[in-house]
Formats: structure tokens, sequence, C-alpha cells
């Protein structure tokens, strides 16, 4: 379920795998797997646009090592020394592949860190775009991620927007993290907790002001959707 905040060993956990690297192509399951972050500080400039509905996810650089003292001085990289496509180059690959009509789109579960420790489930995207360009200093990758209901989801050209998930905003998430003190504001429990719509967005609600979004555990979560329905 998106929006749903679990912790790095709780995501480790569930997609089977250490997740060191950012950029997790094709991880055996039918599915990639990226995490991502647009805090000031960040290493990467990711961003969300179109309210929420698509991810621009910056490309990785190569590790730092004796011969590249520097990483952010150097292009990313799409190749490794050994001749073997890097993270860079298999989602790279993945999007013309898409882009020429050579293959589906790859799906991409998207996770985002909200503090140290904590991560939001953002849900499934397409990847659908990928490309080059400057950043005043070296190129590096961009990926273009769309939104969809589910890894089953087929995503048409030409999408509307109004049609696609939206994203809770980063800063709103971390204001109503702090706002109700990592607990349920049900119950108070501090686990299985997802950002929720006080008013759900098919409603009317909005997911850009902290007024509207609450963090309620998994239990009234349902409770809340069942009566909805």
């Amino acid at each position: 379920m998106d929006n749903e905040i679990i912790s790095y060993i709780e995501m480790c956990q569930r997609e089977s795998s250490s997740l060191q690297r950012g950029m997790n192509f094709d991880l055996g399951v039918g599915y990639s797997v990226i995490l991502m972050s647009v805090h000031p500080n960040a290493p990467y400039r990711d961003r969300c646009e179109d309210d929420g509905s698509t991810v621009i996810y910056e490309g990785h650089d190569a590790p730092r090592s004796r011969t590249v003292e520097d990483p952010k001085a150097i292009d990313q990289p799409e190749i490794t020394p050994v001749g073997t496509l890097t993270e860079n180059g298999k989602f790279y690959h993945a999007a013309v592949q898409y882009k020429t009509g050579g293959a589906a789109p790859k799906p991409v579960r998207v996770y985002e860190k909200i503090r140290q420790g904590i991560w939001s489930y953002n849900g499934v995207f397409h990847l659908v775009d990928a490309w080059r360009e400057p950043d005043g200093q070296r190129w590096v990758f961009k990926f273009k991620l769309a939104a969809v209901e589910s890894a089953d989801s087929t995503l048409a050209p030409g999408l509307a927007q109004r049609d696609r998930r939206r994203l809770i905003p980063t800063s709103v998430k971390v204001e109503v993290w702090k706002r109700d003190g990592g607990k349920c504001v049900v119950c108070g429990a501090t686990d299985e907790l997802h950002f929720d719509h006080d008013l759900p967005y098919s409603l009317g609600g909005t997911s850009v002001r902290p007024e509207n979004v609450q963090l309620l555990c998994a239990r009234h979560n349902l409770a809340k959707g069942a009566k909805i329905l």
C-alpha cells in the first residue's frame, strides 16, 4: 500500500535484498526498486513533478576508488570498468527499449527517505524515459517514472495526469510526522503506520496541505477505508 511508513530494515526484508544501492534493477521478482530523497542535503537531485504523479530520478555516481577520487567530478557511468552495464546503464537501456516500442515499461517500486531510518513506500511507477544532461560540471543520467495503480497497470501514451496517483510531497510528510509524533492519531500505535488523507483525493481532498494528511496505523487506515466505501 502506498504511503506506508517502514524502517530501512523492514524495507530490506520486504524486498529480500540489502538495498545498499539506491538503484536496484530487476531484483528477479518482476520489478526494480529505487530509493529516492528530495532533502536539500541528499547526494542526488531527485524531484517530483505533475502534482507528484511523476518522479524525475537522478542516476548514480561511480564508486569512489583509487582511480576515482571524486565521483562528483566525472560523468555518471553507463559501463563498468569490466564492460558490463552499471545500474544507470540498465535503467537507461530499459527506458530506451520502451520508448522505441521494443518492450513494455518496466515497473519500479519507489521508496522515499523521510528522515534517518524512516522510509515511505510511494507505490509502483513505470520507467518511461531516460536521458543525459549536464549539471554544470559533468553529465548525469535522469530517469522519468510515471505513477500507476499497480505493477500490472498499463500506461497508455499521453495518460491524463488526473488519472494517475499523486504523491504526498516530502515536506508535507515530514511536517505531519513531526506534528503527529510518529504515532497513529487514533490509538497511538507506532508500527504499521501510513500517511492518510483525512478527506480522500477522490472526494476532493488535497495532498499538498498538512491539514489534510494524518498518521494512521494499518488497522485504523483500513477501518476508515471501509467506512468511505
